[in-house]
């Protein structure tokens, strides 16, 4: 694709890929839907609808979109036995990761609620028992290339690959050849995988690391970041599901998240042990 748009967005290098420059208002347009789900589920911005939730427990009316991203969540936290959680945001938080960037664990690190005691989801409004801070980012920015996709397919722009740092999205166009980036070192590749329709979400903990053994991927059972895991990648039709997989993969998730025929994933184990899925259409060197 001839044209490539770079920029910043939810703390990321983003790259829209196009068959034609995109124009001015059409850029407004991608930059206005990713600023109101930034509004909607940012944990390091006061004015979030995710901060208020932080602040205030009752009824809160989410987002019109809000529904497949928590019913996907729900699906993770007992599909994982409640390891993969939107309730992590005050641990984190307490171990450094907060909107300061404070990188310094407090002296006692926030508890982590469960789903069933401290929240209940309707699929339109999300009551509280008490003061959350939810923290979507094991599932969000993978729903957000989804979501900036369609609007992409909305505009008339069929043909387009929407790349968040590691979440992709493929549509229309012709085979991508990806490589799957080593987490120990970015100048090699454990893999290649041919994408010409569908989705390519990486985790690593390495992508957000601020001390020994702290990083972003945490067990919200035990409240510690996982250890065995350090790298995954998941193809899927969409990036909402291959960005919660690659989350879940750092777990040991039930079977039926991947019974789908069109789920595949590779996973790197902190020994350099590589498991892949069954009939991977890829690569895999390592």
């Amino acid at each position: 694709m001839p044209a490539v748009w770079e920029f910043e967005a939810i703390g990321a290098p983003w790259r829209i890929d196009t068959p034609d420059d995109l124009t001015a208002p059409q850029r407004a347009v991608v930059d206005a839907r990713i600023e109101a789900f930034d509004r909607a589920w940012s944990r390091f911005r006061d004015d979030s609808v995710v901060s208020r939730i932080a602040r205030e427990p009752g009824r809160h009316r989410l987002p019109d979109d809000a529904g497949p991203l928590l019913d996907w969540y729900r699906e993770l936290y007992d599909a994982t036995g409640g390891r993969v959680s939107p309730l992590v945001g005050r641990r984190l938080e307490s171990l450094g990761y907060d909107a300061t960037y404070r990188l310094t664990p407090a002296a006692v690190p926030a508890a982590i609620p469960s789903w069933p005691d401290a929240m209940a989801w309707d699929g339109e409004y999300l009551d509280t028992a008490r003061p959350v801070l939810l923290d979507v980012g094991a599932a969000g920015k993978g729903y957000l290339v989804d979501l900036v996709s369609d609007l992409l397919a909305g505009l008339g722009i069929p043909d387009h690959v929407v790349d968040a740092s590691g979440d992709l999205r493929v549509r229309g166009t012709a085979s991508e050849r990806i490589a799957l980036e080593h987490p120990a070192d970015p100048t090699k590749a454990i893999g290649v995988v041919e994408l010409s329709e569908g989705a390519l979400c990486a985790s690593a903990t390495n992508r957000r690391t601020w001390g020994e053994g702290l990083h972003h991927v945490i067990d919200a059972v035990t409240g510690i970041p996982t250890a065995d895991v350090i790298a995954t990648w998941v193809l899927a039709p969409d990036a909402l599901h291959a960005d919660g997989l690659a989350t879940a993969l750092f777990f040991d998730p039930a079977p039926n998240l991947f019974a789908s025929g069109d789920v595949f994933y590779v996973r790197m184990f902190a020994n350099g042990r590589v498991e892949t899925s069954p009939s991977f259409p890829g690569e895999v060197f390592a």
